[in-house]
């Protein structure tokens, strides 16, 4: 039978990380593309203590129906785990639990646009809000990373165009898929744009434990008196990304509608994550497990760029990351970045080409983005240098 698609999944494109990641089943692929956390970042021992104490005293806990909102507790704990790092989540603020990040995108998008609406975005971003952006039937207006975040003046010409975008989605620490950092400065002049223009604010913070070099700086949303940033923490990256957990807080208004949307897309997210998680906040030594994970992604971070410099020195540009997971490499002008690509995995290395995070496909780009948490060094190693190999290849032409 041939199925009638509606309009809203036609226009959807596959994860072009998802078909690469496919790859990964080959044990001789040496694999860049994934943004997996390091499998020895997971506090593996916490979990299975917790695991087997709930089990035992409290099965009908974990394992029956919950909330939609989440685990009362757990809201609570994720209010204080936010707000180490100052004012996050205010006191006029509401916490719901979300399975991953992504659900909080497809809400926002649900919740806020039509069809023919517009969105406001950095460009490039994580692909995944911009399908949930698509599947609403709404449009993306990018807006440029640069150095320091992104561009202020074209954010302006897209907050005062004509239509008004929807909302606007940013991620200040760490960006998927450049690296960057938002300064403090352009993180204090877009909550005054947004707030002038009013245009709610989707502050995405899923990097923001992995900070291995620099200063803290404080979230967009701990500058909100208005109630107009929305923000998504996780624990994918310091608890479990399979556990599906996140977090988000914003004026009840809006959590209070995303709480009967989620009804009607998971009842709940999943009960027994949600109780090894509040046990793991609460009763593991969880400020010293991040620490560790800082270290881990510091070394990676530091080795992948080490062998960037020593086999693709002076012939591609990339972005020094503070945290995160990622490397935004730009190739040279006269290299066909998805030949490049396509020579990489015929040796069977992955990365993902830079178009996938735009808001058009169809746009030529420079870029590749590679993820240093998952390959061991030497195959880190032996992949950086077949890249510097092929690149040549191109070069010599």
């Amino acid at each position: 039978m041939k199925f009638e698609y509606s309009n809203k999944v036609s226009c959807m494109h596959g994860s072009i990380i998802r078909e690469l990641i496919k790859n990964m089943s080959d044990p001789d692929t040496i694999s860049f593309a994934g943004g997996n956390p390091c499998v020895e970042s997971f506090p593996v021992e916490d979990i299975r203590r917790i695991s087997d104490r709930l089990l035992r005293d409290d099965p009908a806990g974990c394992l029956q129906y919950g909330t939609t909102e989440g685990y009362t507790p757990l809201r609570e704990e994720a209010r204080k785990f936010a707000n180490r790092h100052g004012n996050v989540i205010k006191d006029s603020d509401m916490v719901i639990i979300t399975s991953g990040n992504m659900q909080v995108f497809d809400m926002m998008a649900r919740l806020l646009c039509n069809e023919g609406d517009v969105v406001a975005a950095e460009e490039p971003s994580f692909m995944g809000c911009y399908n949930a952006i698509h599947n609403c039937g709404a449009s993306l207006a990018g807006v440029p990373m640069e150095s320091d975040g992104a561009n202020m003046e074209v954010l302006e010409q897209v907050l005062s165009a004509d239509p008004k975008p929807r909302f606007y989605y940013t991620t200040p620490n760490y960006q998927n898929p450049t690296g960057v950092t938002t300064s403090l400065e352009k993180r204090t002049k877009t909550y005054e744009l947004c707030s002038r223009y009013q245009v709610p604010i989707l502050e995405d913070d899923p990097y923001g434990e992995l900070r291995f070099s620099g200063e803290h700086i404080p979230s967009i949303k701990t500058l909100d008196t208005q109630g107009l940033v929305v923000y998504c923490g996780s624990f994918s990256k310091i608890l479990s990304p399979g556990m599906r957990l996140a977090y988000c807080a914003g004026d009840p208004d809006i959590i209070e509608k995303m709480t009967t949307l989620k009804q009607v897309c998971d009842v709940h997210s999943n009960a027994w994550a949600q109780h090894v998680c509040y046990e793991y906040l609460t009763t593991a030594d969880v400020e010293k497990n991040i620490r560790g994970i800082q270290d881990i992604y510091r070394d990676k971070a530091a080795y992948m760029m080490e062998c960037l410099d020593r086999y693709l020195g002076g012939r591609v540009s990339y972005v020094r990351p503070q945290g995160g997971m990622f490397i935004w490499i730009t190739l040279p002008e006269e290299v066909p970045m998805l030949e490049f690509v396509q020579r990489c995995l015929d040796y069977k290395v992955t990365m993902v080409p830079g178009n996938g995070f735009l808001t058009d496909y169809d746009v030529p780009s420079q870029c590749v983005r590679l993820s240093y948490s998952l390959p061991p060094k030497e195959d880190m190693r032996k992949g950086i240098e077949i890249m510097g190999k092929v690149l040549d290849s191109f070069l010599q032409k």
